[in-house]
């Protein structure tokens, strides 16, 4: 769940923004299927700031319960193989705990450069750790959304300045991912009818469906034709007397 903040938005809210991502990733012990565990920007002031900010944000945070012994390991070697790449490097690491199946929330930073060649850093660690990639310029940033396998979601943090590098991005992110923020953290996941959670695979196995809103239906439903049927055999959302009072189409018409 990519996140992008881009180069107006850092200049004018770096270090608030920092702070407001951690507190997205610690949320449910980063176990949120929504999580962002990535932040890629272009290396500036700006970007130095949200850095700095969330530094002291994970510092702070203290250690949370897993839900299962077995995720708390899956966890423990995500964050092995990541740093055992050599091509991390630790921002900050959240409070011990003392109980089992503690979650420490951990930040790492790395380049575009190795994010692209490294196979291992693109991969997702699941819980509150996440990885900025640092890019040299937009086009690096465009290079590595397009590197990306498909995501649930992917966030753009934007001013009104940021406008023309979103309008590059957005066709990229709209084949990656099934929902788009602006100014948003993707943790919050509201049940309306336009959310769509879901998005191209690998986030899940059918991209044309979701788990959350009003298309959910569709994965539940298979279409039946039925050709010549008296009244008395159709179900009766379809009888043509419409004893229900729907609003349907008949011959493409709208009735009821």
């Amino acid at each position: 769940n990519p996140v992008f903040p881009l180069p107006a938005a850092l200049e004018s809210r770096g270090a608030s923004m920092g702070a407001e991502f951690i507190s997205s990733l610690n949320m449910g012990a980063g176990q949120f299927c929504t999580n962002p565990g990535l932040v890629i920007a272009v290396k500036s002031k700006g970007l130095d700031a949200f850095i700095a900010a969330a530094r002291q944000a994970v510092e702070s945070s203290s250690a949370q319960t897993m839900l299962t012994p077995g995720i708390h390991q899956a966890y423990t070697n995500g964050v092995q193989a990541l740093t055992s790449t050599g091509k991390v490097h630790e921002v900050a690491c959240g409070q011990k705990g003392a109980g089992p199946n503690q979650c420490q929330t951990a930040l790492y930073v790395t380049s575009a450069a190795h994010f692209l060649a490294e196979k291992t850093l693109q991969e997702e660690v699941f819980g509150a750790l996440s990885l900025v990639v640092e890019c040299q310029d937009q086009n690096e940033v465009q290079r590595v959304a397009e590197a990306l396998e498909g995501q649930l979601t992917a966030t753009l943090q934007l001013e009104d300045a940021d406008q023309e590098v979103a309008r590059n991005l957005l066709p990229i992110l709209e084949r990656k991912a099934g929902r788009l923020l602006v100014n948003g953290w993707p943790t919050g996941v509201e049940v309306c009818d336009a959310m769509v959670h879901g998005g191209p695979f690998p986030a899940t196995s059918d991209s044309r469906t979701t788990s959350v809103g009003t298309a959910a239906i569709v994965r539940f439903l298979r279409p039946i034709c039925y050709q010549d049927l008296p009244d008395a055999l159709l179900p009766e959302a379809l009888q043509h007397s419409n004893p229900l009072s729907l609003k349907r189409l008949v011959n493409g018409e709208r009735e009821g």
